[in-house]
């Protein structure tokens, strides 16, 4: 009976949740439409009706949440995010567009930001493919490097003593302190952005990689020995294998560290990408341009970090579910 009713006060909670999310999303909608816009922002209309929509929707899931499976049920999971969102985007609604308190053109309304996505769309879709043609390129080239140099230093104490002492020098400085000379000492600004990206990956994935290998028990080496392995099958089959946990942290910290600088060498230095398109909407005092491609940078990076961790729990099944993204 305790389970039961445990089980009935949830499934209400779900539900009040997602009737008070659907609730906000119609606030939102009729903040647009309820009253007239201070500026001129043509998509006003099509937002409020998007708002109408995901306000019924939310209504019919939540309604409908047993016969729509997991789908129904992951949707009302985030029923409280959907119900929080609704109320932020009527505030930013109200505070912008309709009685400007908040300061424009620096706080843009949200329709302002679709407008954006509607008719600016061609050169912000530019920006995004050089983005992820230019931040793929650095990423690859350093994990890879790091990944071969992390592994050495680990397993030979002779490739440590020379690697060593330049790691300790190069790696701590930040990659972005390096413009002027990667600038300068490459033929072309994309080419000092690629080496400056997989320098901020490398460094991480080197030292989580070497810390890996080294953490490798040497139980396991004596084992592979006693069986008749040998140096190369040690390397491959068991010190890579043991220290894979620890290489996907540095994966993840160069992720992150490699998009900080993809920004800020597309501002500086390569005329193409998001970075480029920030600096373009700032010179021009264009802050919606600004907030939507921040908003693409955000999903770009989130997305990337989902994979690495799709890819981590395929490989790593014994740490699937241990930390979720």
């Amino acid at each position: 009976m305790h389970i039961a009713s445990k089980l009935r006060a949830s499934h209400l909670g779900l539900s009040i949740s997602g009737i008070g999310a659907g609730l906000a999303w119609l606030a939102f909608g009729l903040s647009c439409l309820w009253w007239p816009d201070i500026g001129d922002w043509p998509r006003t209309e099509a937002v409020a009706y998007t708002a109408f929509a995901v306000a019924a929707a939310i209504v019919v899931a939540t309604a409908a949440r047993g016969a729509l499976g997991k789908f129904g049920a992951g949707l009302q999971q985030r029923a409280p995010w959907f119900l929080a969102l609704g109320l932020f985007l009527t505030l930013w609604e109200v505070t912008t567009a309709k009685f400007a308190w908040l300061p424009l053109p620096f706080f843009p309304p949200p329709q302002s930001i679709v407008e954006v996505y509607t008719d600016d769309l061609p050169k912000l879709l530019d920006s995004v493919f050089a983005s992820v043609k230019l931040q793929l390129g650095g990423y690859f080239i350093g994990a890879t490097v790091g990944f071969l140099t992390g592994v050495s230093i680990g397993w030979s104490r002779a490739v440590g003593y020379w690697v060593h002492p330049v790691l300790r020098f190069i790696g701590p400085l930040p990659a972005t302190a390096w413009l002027p000379i990667a600038f300068f000492t490459f033929p072309s600004s994309w080419s000092a952005s690629t080496f400056l990206i997989a320098l901020a990956t490398g460094f991480p994935v080197t030292v989580l990689t070497w810390s890996g290998v080294a953490s490798v028990s040497s139980a396991y080496y004596d084992v592979a020995r006693t069986l008749g392995a040998k140096p190369s099958f040690l390397v491959l089959k068991v010190a890579i294998p043991a220290a894979l946990p620890h290489v996907f942290v540095g994966l993840f910290m160069g992720l992150g560290s490699s998009f900080a600088v993809l920004v800020v060498a597309e501002m500086i230095g390569v005329k193409a990408g998001l970075g480029w398109y920030l600096q373009w909407a700032q010179g021009w005092a264009a802050y919606a341009n600004m907030y939507a491609a921040l908003i693409v940078m955000s999903l770009l990076c989130s997305g990337a970090i989902t994979l690495l961790f799709r890819t981590r729990d395929h490989l790593l099944v014994w740490q699937k579910g241990v930390v979720k993204w």
